[in-house]
């Protein structure tokens, strides 16, 4: 388990539960426990229109979250430019 609380499934037990990346997969508490078991069927989409629609959701959100990001500041106040660089250090 990572510090976000994220964790790896083995290959060897995604490989024999059919289990693929960004697979749905459900958490059941048990009384000493805890199961991984993959999402049910019906929550993935069977068709092409219905993944496009899902992946512009996804798409939109994303834009969402970039808008609202404040931009980097502009490097141009730095003292130097990107070919200075290449000047430093050689014999002139």
């Amino acid at each position: 388990m990572t510090s976000k609380l994220q964790v790896t499934i083995p290959k060897a037990i995604a490989d024999r539960y059919l289990i693929a990346p960004g697979d749905e997969i459900e958490w059941l508490a048990t009384a000493d426990s805890v199961r991984v078991v993959p999402a049910k069927a019906s929550t993935k989409p069977s068709n092409i229109a219905a993944r496009l629609r899902l992946f512009d959701a996804a798409t939109k959100r994303q834009q969402i979250r970039q808008s609202q990001k404040p931009r980097p500041k502009s490097p141009a106040g730095r003292g130097w430019t990107r070919e200075d660089l290449y000047d430093r250090g050689r014999s002139r």
